[in-house]
């Protein structure tokens, strides 16, 4: 996708209206990298009360909220999180809950390994 533009608000709604519609109510979209590239950018849909389960930071990562509110538990003290904040995600185990229905931009540069 170098060098492709993408309408990243019209994708905020198409995976908004997936994950309402998901048995896990979630829905995803990689905008930018992939699992082999050292950064990848993903659009992440959330249905209320859904989340991410908790896992590893496989580097260094952001989260921005485009569409609701979440909340970011860690070892540290649980962030929340509205719509046009940014985070740096901790560097540790953690886990991410849509507080409402949700979007949200992850941005990760892996670490070498």
């Amino acid at each position: 996708m170098n060098g492709e533009r993408q309408d990243v608000w019209g994708m905020t709604r198409d995976l908004a209206a997936a994950a309402a519609d998901a048995h896990s109510g979630r829905a995803a979209h990689t905008v930018h990298g992939g699992h082999e590239a050292t950064l990848r950018q993903t659009v992440i849909a959330l249905r209320g009360g859904t989340g991410l389960a908790e896992h590893e930071n496989p580097g260094e990562a952001t989260l921005l909220v485009l569409e609701g509110r979440v909340r970011l538990t860690s070892t540290a003290a649980p962030q929340e999180l509205g719509k046009g904040e940014l985070l740096a995600v901790p560097a540790e185990r953690h886990a991410l809950e849509a507080l409402e229905d949700s979007v949200v931009l992850l941005t990760v540069a892996k670490l070498p390994a």
